[in-house]
């Protein structure tokens, strides 16, 4: 019970679809269509209720970079590579880091559909704010982050390993959890952009984020070369003071385009929300 009207308004035509009561026809049950457009449907898959499919994919995605840390952590201390355990620990790898973080963004996921799931209400209350600091942890640290380190790992690594990653690391340091720390990583954030819908923050406010981290981790390593004596990465000795400011450089204007890189991909997948936040 459809009716395509047409509607001249300004001297222009447009089409539109309207949903017409029931006729009193004895026997004949009618059921209303509404209009539905496309950002409609995007608005309800971002607002809808989560699904048990996603909250499975949180779920293992949790479970397995928690096991990839505890797994880190359990290097027994008669095969600790050198270096590992000096001033810093592991918290001065970026590596490691990124782990964490992505263990973090996982586990905010997955309480956020458990929230979802009992029904709670998304546009207020703490579910919101779960949300909020779930979106913004994605966009803001956990894609740029965890794409550069695969990125600048397996690059370097393809130029020469032993700069960034020894040989001598292969008997301590098993080749799954290599892989679990610098390649699964990647794919698993590009499953959580296309399974669920981020709202990025404003470009300031995101790219003024991602600055802090980057500026923080930068004096981070310039303070464990200054207290301790050593770089973090042995191909950073090998840099003069040029080549040093180059890499910087470079290594932040990376990071800042893989924040483009993920806003495009979810502006190109999800589309721009109905209430989406307008760029500053």
């Amino acid at each position: 019970f459809l009716i395509l009207a047409v509607h001249k308004e300004e001297g222009k035509s447009t089409l539109s679809r309207y949903s017409l009561s029931p006729l009193p026809m004895p026997g004949v049950k009618v059921v209303l269509a509404h209009r539905r457009t496309h950002s409609d449907l995007r608005a309800k898959m971002a607002a809808g209720p989560c699904s048990r499919a996603v909250c499975g994919l949180h779920a293992a995605a949790f479970i397995w970079c928690a096991i990839s840390i505890w797994h880190h952590l359990a290097v027994t201390s008669s095969s600790k590579p050198s270096g590992l355990y000096l001033y810093g620990g592991r918290w001065k790898y970026l590596t490691f880091i990124n782990q964490v973080m992505q263990t973090i963004l996982f586990g905010i996921c997955l309480l956020t559909d458990m929230f979802q799931l009992l029904g709670s209400n998304r546009k207020e209350g703490f579910c919101f704010h779960l949300l909020v600091l779930r979106d913004c942890f994605f966009s803001v640290l956990a894609f740029p982050v965890g794409t550069f380190v695969v990125a600048s790992f397996w690059s370097i690594y393809a130029y020469d390993r032993e700069l960034i990653y020894p040989q001598r690391l292969d008997a301590v340091i098993p080749v799954w959890l290599n892989h679990a720390m610098h390649t699964v990583v990647l794919p698993l954030l590009l499953l959580e952009l296309i399974t669920c819908f981020h709202e990025y923050p404003g470009r300031n406010k995101g790219l003024l984020g991602l600055g802090v981290f980057c500026v923080a981790y930068l004096i981070w390593m310039l303070w464990i070369k200054y207290i301790a004596g050593f770089w973090v990465y042995p191909f950073l000795a090998k840099l003069d003071c040029v080549g040093m400011l180059v890499f910087v450089a470079a290594s932040v204007l990376i990071m800042v385009h893989l924040y483009f890189l993920g806003e495009f991909l979810t502006k190109l997948f999800w589309g721009r929300s109905t209430d989406q936040k307008k760029r500053t």
